[in-house]
């Protein structure tokens, strides 16, 4: 049993660390849209390709939008929170409670 244990805590652990890097580049290209960035900079272009997926979804279906201010990211930031207190934590326990 400790082979599911120690591969439910690595899949835990790789999910958290996947979804902080993607928090950091959700907040990456909002500093990145305060400012005027060259759009064909290779790292601008990485920004909103990895990003707009995502957040033209959110605004999609949340139309966040109160003086120009865009909240969609703020509301993906909030959902990653979200899964990794409850989903990361759940399968941590879980694999403990294997082991």
């Amino acid at each position: 049993m400790f082979v599911v244990n120690n591969f439910l805590m690595a899949v835990a652990q790789l999910l958290d660390f996947v979804l902080t890097a993607y928090m950091w580049i959700i907040l990456g290209r909002a500093v990145i849209s305060w400012v005027s960035a060259d759009p064909y900079n290779p790292i601008v272009r990485f920004l909103y390709e990895a990003t707009e997926p995502v957040l033209s979804r959110i605004r999609r279906y949340i139309p966040l939008s109160f003086g120009g201010l865009d909240f969609s990211p703020m509301i993906l930031i909030l959902a990653i929170m979200f899964v990794q207190s409850f989903l990361v934590q759940t399968l941590k326990q879980i694999a403990v409670g294997i082991g």
